[in-house]
């Protein structure tokens, strides 16, 4: 895949966005392994109380490098977002967003840059489970989360060919980016899912990389049992508003008729069933029937209805079909290392 590809991403401008919070001891690592292949490096310091960003500033010679600096964490989603901005008004191509702990190689880089050049996908993320030494290497506790996260995923986002949902490692294309709604994606944890859910929203075609995540000593800063509620919560709304836009306010299909009879009938026969539970007994043929029939058949057009989503995946790119004004600037005139530390941005708290 990675030759296949390489001759259309030579033609593109990258930048990578690394969100950076307690990360002082391994983003210098990260940085050094960031091949030519990119053409900006956006360091987003997050308000890490490490430094991190006046850290790279003083140590690093990479003249790709660009410090970026919250006044307040705004959360891993809100520092990517900030790296999304700068980036496409500075004139990348595709923004890749990986994280600065090390657990992500950079050498993939050209894998997820080159699926999106080709114009086979606008948005590229890593898949933690398509590799047996992967899913043999992830602690348990991540193994049985990110099966969980990737099941509520398919049903809220409709990407049901994807899998590990909340990998952070992933590049989009920055036509795409420019229609996202900014201020409306979640800035903390859900981030990688909300984003998934609101590229579902513009038809975007998503694909996953197979990679293998290093697992060291970095301590993570998700407490699942805390988050377990609001991910359930997001996916939820995600997957209503879903149902709703593309299903009764963009468009109305067979599957839109499906979902009306399904719940309907589905919803008669479970409150008919147990509101005449014990009323005779032995219960007629007819009652049983009369709340039977409208459960199975609400089930199957549920069912169809399940069959068409499945089908309804994007398959086709969307950004060959945006324009993007010209350019103004070209990423590798930079001669010199770029700093902005201090710079405040407008992402959403």
């Amino acid at each position: 895949m990675k030759k296949a590809y390489l001759p259309a991403a030579a033609t593109v401008r990258v930048a990578v966005v690394l969100p950076c919070y307690r990360v002082k001891a391994r983003v210098l690592s990260v940085l050094e392994q960031i091949g030519p292949e990119v053409d900006k490096i956006y360091i987003v310091d997050d308000a890490c109380p490490e430094g991190s960003g006046a850290f790279v500033a003083e140590q690093t010679r990479d003249a790709r490098v660009k410090v970026l600096a919250h006044p307040h964490n705004l959360g891993v989603g809100g520092a990517t977002l900030t790296g999304m901005r700068a980036a496409v008004a500075d004139g990348a191509d595709i923004v890749v967003k990986m994280d600065a702990d090390g657990q992500m190689d950079p050498a993939l880089i050209p894998n997820f840059v080159g699926v999106i050049a080709a114009g086979e996908a606008d948005y590229a993320k890593g898949n933690r489970f398509f590799e047996t030494e992967s899913v043999a290497a992830m602690p348990i506790v991540r193994l049985i989360g990110n099966a969980g996260l990737s099941f509520l995923g398919k049903f809220s986002t409709g990407y049901w060919q994807t899998m590990d949902p909340t990998n952070g490692f992933l590049a989009i294309h920055a036509s795409v980016v420019e229609l996202l709604p900014m201020k409306k994606i979640a800035t903390r944890y859900f981030f990688e899912s909300d984003l998934l859910f609101r590229l579902s929203v513009l038809g975007a075609k998503v694909v996953d990389v197979p990679m293998i995540a290093k697992y060291g000593d970095e301590i993570s800063g998700l407490v699942p049992h805390r988050e377990i509620l609001p991910f359930a919560a997001g996916h939820l709304r995600n997957f209503g508003k879903r149902i709703l836009y593309n299903y009764f306010i963009r468009g109305f299909s067979a599957a839109s008729v499906e979902l009306i009879l399904g719940f309907g009938l589905l919803l008669f026969g479970t409150v008919f069933g147990i509101s005449n539970w014990g009323v005779t007994s032995p219960a007629s043929a007819g009652t049983v029937m009369l709340a039977a029939l409208p459960v199975i058949v609400g089930c199957q057009l549920l069912l169809a209805a399940l069959n068409y989503d499945i089908q309804s995946v994007p398959r086709t790119a969307l950004h060959p079909r945006l324009r993007r004004p010209p350019r103004k600037t070209s990423l590798r005139q930079d001669d010199a290392h770029q700093t902005a530390v201090g710079w405040h941005s407008d992402a959403d708290p």
